[in-house]
């Protein structure tokens, strides 16, 4: 195990917002609220963000989410240069860490990632091409359930670092033996890795 303080598990939900594209309206996800935990779970930060765009759909029946919680929430600028301090020199562990990356205008060297989502051998033995839920993979690997009556972001974040605890010496071997065990993220996304 390498120092577990190293390591923190990130996760993000998210509203949408609508950008004119064309003659289309295109739906653009934007950042509602987003959480950090430390190795054992513990919030290191769990807070709503401000939008800094109006907000077409604030996907309620998925995320419990309403104007009433983003209304005085932490503004977007100030939220990012809070976590960027956090995850500095940190191993961000999580599901679809792209995403988190992405609503956040952040990059992270690719190397300090533990993306489950692209893991290979839980995708392996699963016998699945495909990137796999955090809720199935956590339903199927540790028996439990994440996610019951809406995303929550502090529930996904803890639950991707308990599910990373449970594959964490295998995974950190594939690396010191100078090999990567996932795949890489959806090429739109590569400019948020370093």
């Amino acid at each position: 195990m390498l120092n577990s303080r190293r390591y923190i598990s990130a996760s993000v939900t998210t509203v949408l917002t609508t950008v004119q594209q064309g003659r289309s309206a295109v739906a653009i996800p934007m950042i509602a609220r987003v959480s950090l935990a430390d190795y054992r779970g513990n919030a290191i930060l769990d807070t709503y963000v401000r939008p800094s765009h109006l907000v077409s759909d604030y996907r309620t029946a998925e995320t419990g989410i309403q104007y009433v919680h983003l209304a005085n929430a932490p503004p977007f600028e100030e939220v990012q240069r809070a976590i960027l301090k956090v995850t500095e020199d940190k191993i961000l562990v999580g599901h679809s860490l792209w995403i988190f990356l992405s609503v956040l205008g952040l990059s992270h060297s690719a190397l300090e990632t533990r993306d489950l989502a692209l893991y290979r051998p839980l995708r392996k033995k699963l016998k699945s091409k495909r990137m796999i839920s955090l809720s199935l993979l956590v339903r199927l690997f540790m028996g439990r359930s994440v996610g019951l009556y809406y995303e929550n972001s502090l529930e996904n974040a803890r639950a991707a670092m308990d599910l990373f605890r449970t594959v964490e010496e295998s995974f950190e071997g594939v690396i010191r033996e100078g090999a990567w065990p996932c795949d890489l993220p959806p090429r739109s996304y590569l400019d948020y890795y370093l």
